[in-house]
């Protein structure tokens, strides 16, 4: 038996979530976080004209026309007021300031105060923690400013490098979907991470 949907007008507490605009860049240790710019397209294209990067993710590798797209699409992803809106920040090494990854965080719900995140790093960067250093800015802004109340991640079960990384965020794998998805012509799965805000402030303490 199918569980029913609540009645609309059944809505939680404290619905009414905060505009998120943040004052860039957002520093951590290691990295910086900002706004993506014009000047980026060389190393937005770096990163998504590499079939090793996009091999599971949903699209190809993308033309130079397609990247400039892309990075339109990023630079007005800014803030966010209402459900759909996303923010894209350009992830930054602080000695260089060589943009090394993209992340971003979409609010998708407003009545279940929901969230997704998402990440994307340059090969030549993978394995140093950088993916993880930086998405756990998007979970404080997610919980702290925009006042979310699940935030979660999908990836290709294959792709156990996403995995690890939102496993490494606190973030509990809620379901392993077979085959639920036909891609890039072969049927693939999907991993669904999550992470609750009282859950997220406990780890913080």
């Amino acid at each position: 038996m199918n569980r029913p949907r609540p009645a609309q007008g059944t809505e939680p507490e404290g619905t009414i979530l905060k505009r998120l605009a943040p004052t860039f860049p957002l520093e951590t240790e290691r990295l910086l976080l900002r706004a993506f710019v014009p000047g980026d397209f060389d190393a937005l294209f770096a990163i998504y004209s590499r079939p090793d990067v996009v091999r599971w993710l949903y699209q190809d590798t993308r033309t130079e026309a397609e990247v400039r797209e892309l990075l339109r699409d990023k630079a007005r992803s800014r803030t966010i007021d209402k459900e759909g809106d996303k923010l894209a920040v350009a992830v930054a090494l602080k000695p260089t300031l060589e943009v090394v990854g993209d992340c971003v965080l979409q609010w998708t719900s407003s009545r279940h105060r929901q969230g997704e995140i998402g990440f994307v790093f340059h090969p030549d960067h993978h394995g140093r923690g950088y993916a993880t250093e930086a998405t756990a800015v998007l979970l404080r802004l997610a919980f702290e400013e925009l006042g979310l109340h699940r935030v979660y991640g999908r990836a290709e079960p294959r792709n156990t490098a996403s995995a690890r990384v939102m496993e490494k965020l606190g973030m509990r794998r809620e379901a392993h979907l077979v085959e639920n998805e036909f891609v890039k012509g072969e049927w693939q799965g999907e991993l669904i991470y999550a992470i609750l805000d009282r859950e997220w402030r406990e780890a913080e303490r």
